[in-house]
């Protein structure tokens, strides 16, 4: 497997395409371009260390979100929410 440095992930909202971009970003290479922007750390122990579909879920509408802060115009797409969803009771 070949060997990569540390990534950071931007995604883009694309409205003239509509569409989303992700991109991979040497870490090194994008720290002098985000330094004093925004930054929003969620801790992974909140989460008990577990990446799953439920974090998954919370952190992509997080995501889109915050894209929407400055292009509402991708709100007309949204249907998610912030909150987790309830798993299905045992009955």
């Amino acid at each position: 497997m070949a060997k990569h440095p540390p990534y950071s992930v931007v995604l883009t909202y694309i409205e003239e395409r509509q569409e989303l971009a992700l991109q991979a970003i040497d870490r090194a290479k994008l720290a002098p371009i985000v330094a004093g922007t925004l930054e929003a750390p969620i801790l992974l122990d909140e989460h008990n260390f577990r990446l799953d579909d439920a974090f998954a879920r919370r952190l992509g509408a997080a995501m889109l979100s915050l894209i929407a802060l400055g292009q509402p115009d991708i709100m007309q797409y949204m249907s998610v929410t912030q909150d987790p969803i309830d798993p299905p009771s045992e009955e």
